[in-house]
């Protein structure tokens, strides 16, 4: 199986409320993200993308528009943390993502690769698919996730 993998970095703060250590107080983290596709090389002469699975700058300005752009110094906020939304909305024009789940690296990688799987699944018509994604926290704590 051939796969390219690109990487893309953004800062967000979040907070894991129930945590038994310093967690559970609003932090923040540099995420790096890889992202990893497959699919069939293009193969069409004179065709910028010829002999790619997919230009690196696509899949960047891609995961920019629809992920990394809007999670960027961002609060990444659990929906039941109501006491940290109560607080975020008092601050005029902040920059809050709401999430499903707890935000910790485990659920912002399924929740990253949800949202990504769709941007790329087929884009080229050539088979392309997220294989897989992995997101560290910070250099030495990181989730991945795989299609399977």
């Amino acid at each position: 199986m051939l796969t390219i993998t690109r990487k893309l970095e953004f800062d967000a703060g979040h907070r894991i409320p129930d945590h038994k250590s310093q967690c559970r107080n609003l932090h923040g983290h540099r995420y790096t993200l890889e992202i990893t596709l497959t699919g069939a090389v293009i193969e069409v002469e004179g065709n910028s993308d010829n002999g790619m699975i997919m230009d690196f700058s696509d899949v960047k300005m891609l995961a920019k528009k629809h992920l990394v752009d809007v999670w960027d110094h961002a609060f990444l906020v659990y929906v039941k943390d109501t006491a940290v939304r109560d607080f975020l909305e008092t601050l005029p024009d902040h920059k809050t993502v709401v999430i499903d789940q707890i935000p910790t690296v485990e659920n912002l990688a399924r929740t990253a690769f949800t949202i990504l799987q769709t941007v790329f699944q087929d884009h080229f018509g050539t088979g392309l698919r997220l294989h897989k994604l992995v997101l560290h926290e910070t250099p030495n704590c990181w989730a991945e996730i795989t299609a399977d």
